[in-house]
């Protein structure tokens, strides 16, 4: 039975405490009323697409097709609390950086463009057009290799592409993203192995999948709306969940939905996973190594007795390349040490292989705890090792599943926001805009914070995000944000990366993608891109905060006028007026993805994007889809062992939390209350390091590059984790993690393993 009742100390996500957090959320921001009624156009084909999460809208949406989370990100945007320049007037920069992230943004949503006044170290209200001028001018002069344009996940795919293309009329490909941070080692991972850059898999395959794994991944927190689909795939057809992943999650153990009734009155719970294997901190590619290598070897006695196979052998032979060198890899491979990287028993992942090998279509879905390590792109890579070798892609039910985080963070990329000169159709962007697109590559995120520490970067532009808060290094990056010629930041609500400002710093108040956008040419949709590839349009519902505010396509056009002037022979002005000619441009850039991007922008669950791997047809370097041979089974091979003493911390956000906006300082899920200032271990490692409930430690980061990295302050709490690892919340943690520890290939942080010691505090 996939249903059963709640005991009161299980976890599971959903229930009352959703319902109740949506409430108080509301009433919070003082938006009970508006807010609940905004919340029913939230993630529907004739509404607004949510600013959270970026997890897929269906055709049919429940009655309620929004998540706690999104609830939160909603009454979060439509607050009535404003910061006006009175704010400002009263409060320094210094003064301010005193306050806690959640604190800095609940005072509420900015009114009015802002300068940082040296002399007094306080914002103070400027004008839109001399703002624009003034930024202008100091770019102008500038090599453009000199300045950075960071886009957040949150910016439309009008904006997105808008942006991208002012960037590339100034000279540079410096476009680093929120991807850079997350999901690039699928980015980097996918393409050489079957072709794209994006999961296969769509909310149909949900309807004919056999078998789920997931792998890093906390959907109760990150991607919940997904959780329907789970239990219908549990309730209606009993398919088997298996889950890996260090902590229990009580979205993957659990979940009772706040729209069946039912269910609310009477405890009844769905059961969401049927294994749950947790694995250690660093061992993905050890548990997938297991896997692939039982059915290897599976394979091999049911060929050798005459039974049937548990490999899909035409899938391999007229689909992939290097299935004979995989194999042998995987024979060979010591189950001793596949055990020892994983932390689990062989019985345990041999019992998993089981269950996917008797599945007839499967699916894997994996979020950020595969993509930041060292070893990130290859634990990507061994996802799809384990789809190949029973044909599990590019048919129904089947697939790779990475779970995106922010709202559009992979549309953007799908629209030119990109370092990499070699993903954007540059003969394209010649033609309509009669201009050569820059050649060199440019800076990712790790290496615009290396050329800001090194000189190397004058200027930071900010469309959304906080940037100085989710980026690794704080000792040093920190203070280095004061060498900067000019720093520009495009927000909604104040967050720390403002307060780090540069000699000349501006701070541009932008509408809410929920907020009715009124242009000249009518009120304004965007669009954006959902995890699965799907594209959806998005008309805001609300009106908007401060009458000063302008949208993120005008405040790009602004900021492109003043720099790049008449270059490239844009109507940017044209395009303001009327989102509709910014897709038609989208369109003539894109033509074999945006086909009649205005007619059906507005289709019921999007339309979807072609890819290639869903047809079997690999846009790889052999023409087919390529096993990859793991160099390791350890995701983290810098980790030092030091007698013991260095456990491997992983960073995760909280049940009130959207990267790194934080909603409240409860975490109800982790039973954590009041902060976010914890350290979470293992028992048995707390009594072997001398270490008791609620000691004060600071966690320091093993590393011999000169630099001390620590976090202070941080309370011991016993908690269900592997032996040897840690965990405890972004960002506060990413002062522990240098910046040279990133993923091989892709440069994603590799915050998901961060070798630390632990000291106790008097």
């Amino acid at each position: 039975m996939s249903a059963q009742t709640e005991k009161s100390s299980s976890p599971t996500a959903g229930g009352w405490g959703s319902a109740k957090a949506v409430v108080s959320s509301l009433a919070k921001e003082h938006v009970l009323l508006h807010g609940a009624a905004l919340l029913t156009h939230q993630n529907k084909p004739d509404g607004y697409m949510c600013v959270g999460c970026s997890w897929a809208k269906p055709a049919h949406p429940h009655p309620l097709e929004f998540c706690e989370n999104g609830a939160k990100a909603t009454a979060w945007d439509i607050t009535s609390k404003t910061v006006p320049p009175d704010f400002f007037a009263a409060h320094t920069c210094t003064q301010l950086l005193e306050w806690s992230d959640h604190d800095l943004e609940k005072i509420g949503r900015l009114t009015a463009p802002m300068r940082w006044n040296a002399a007094t170290d306080k914002y103070e209200a400027i004008g839109w057009q001399e703002a624009f001028d003034d930024i202008g001018r100091r770019l102008q002069p500038l090599e453009p290799d000199s300045a950075v344009f960071y886009t957040s996940g949150r910016a439309s795919l009008e904006t997105s592409y808008m942006y991208a293309l002012f960037a590339r009329l100034y000279g540079t490909n410096n476009l680093p993203d929120s991807s850079n941070m997350c999901h690039e080692s699928t980015s980097v991972g996918l393409p050489k192995t079957i072709g794209v850059p994006v999961g296969t898999v769509t909310l149909e395959d949900f309807e004919h999948t056999d078998c789920m794994l997931f792998f890093g991944h906390n959907t109760g927190t990150n991607a919940p709306r997904m959780l329907h689909q789970l239990q219908d795939a549990r309730e209606q057809r009993d398919v088997p969940i298996i889950t890996f992943n260090p902590l229990r999650e009580p979205g993957l153990i659990a979940f009772r939905n706040p729209q069946a009734p039912a269910e609310m009155m009477t405890g009844k719970k769905t059961q969401i996973s049927t294994q749950y294997h947790q694995v250690k901190v660093g061992g993905d590619t050890a548990a997938l190594a297991g896997l692939c290598k039982y059915l290897i070897e599976a394979d091999d006695r049911a060929r050798a007795q005459g039974g049937v196979p548990v490999l899909d052998h035409a899938f391999i032979a007229e689909h992939t390349h290097g299935f004979e060198a995989f194999a042998e890899a995987m024979r060979s491979a010591s189950w001793d040490q596949i055990e020892r990287h994983a932390g689990l028993t062989r019985a345990a992942l041999e019992a998993a292989a089981r269950v996917y090998a008797q599945a007839k279509a499967a699916m894997v879905l994996y979020g950020m705890g595969l993509t930041q390590h060292r070893n990130g792109v290859q634990n990507v890579q061994m996802i799809t090792n384990l789809l190949l070798l029973r044909g599990n892609i590019g048919k129904p039910g089947a697939g790779v599943c990475p779970v995106r985080g922010h709202s559009n963070v992979q549309g953007q990329r799908t629209v030119g926001i990109t370092e990499k000169p070699d993903k954007i159709p540059a003969d394209k962007l010649k033609a309509l805009y009669h201009f050569d697109s820059p050649t060199s590559k440019g800076m990712n995120t790790v290496e615009a914070c290396e050329g800001i520490l090194d000189g190397r970067v004058k200027a930071f532009i900010g469309l959304g995000g906080n940037f100085a808060r989710a980026t690794p290094d704080h000792s040093r990056m920190e203070p280095a944000w004061a060498t900067l010629d000019l720093t520009v930041s495009v927000a909604t609500k104040l967050n720390r990366s403002h307060l780090l400002h540069g000699r000349v710093s501006y701070l541009l108040p932008c509408l809410s993608r929920i907020e009715i956008d009124r242009q000249a040419g009518g009120e304004q949709a965007v669009s954006v891109e959902d995890s699965t590839g799907c594209f959806h349009g998005s008309k805001g519902r609300s009106e908007p905060n401060s009458d000063l505010l302008l949208s993120e396509p005008a405040i790009v056009a602004g900021l492109a006028k003043a720099t790049v002037g008449a270059r490239g022979n844009v109507d940017w002005d044209a395009w303001v007026a009327d989102y509709a000619r910014v897709r038609d441009a989208i369109e003539a850039t894109y033509p074999d993805i945006f086909k009649d991007f205005n007619a059906r922008m507005w289709s019921p669950g999007g339309f979807h994007r072609p890819l290639g791997a869903s047809e079997r047809r690999w846009n790889t370097e052999t023409g087919k889809a390529n096993f990859v041979v793991p160099e390791t089974y350890d995701e983290d091979p810098d980790m030092p062992e030091h007698d013991g003493q260095v456990l491997r911390l992983m960073t995760t956000r909280g049940d009130s939390q959207f990267n790194t906006t934080i909603y409240a300082l409860d975490d109800r899920f982790r039973g954590i209350k009041g902060t976010r200032k914890v350290i979470m271990l293992n028992a048995d490692d707390m009594q072997r390091l001398g270490l008791a409930e609620k000691d004060v430690v600071t966690a320091c980061t093993v590393a011999h590059d000169g630099y001390d990295r620590e976090v202070s302050g941080l309370e011991v709490r016993a908690f269900d984790i592997p032996a040897g690892c840690a965990w405890s919340y972004y960002p506060e943690c990413n002062p522990l993690i240098p910046l040279w520890h990133y993923a091989k290939e892709s440069k994603v942080p590799a915050a998901k393993s961060i070798p630390i010691t632990l000291r106790k505090q008097a």
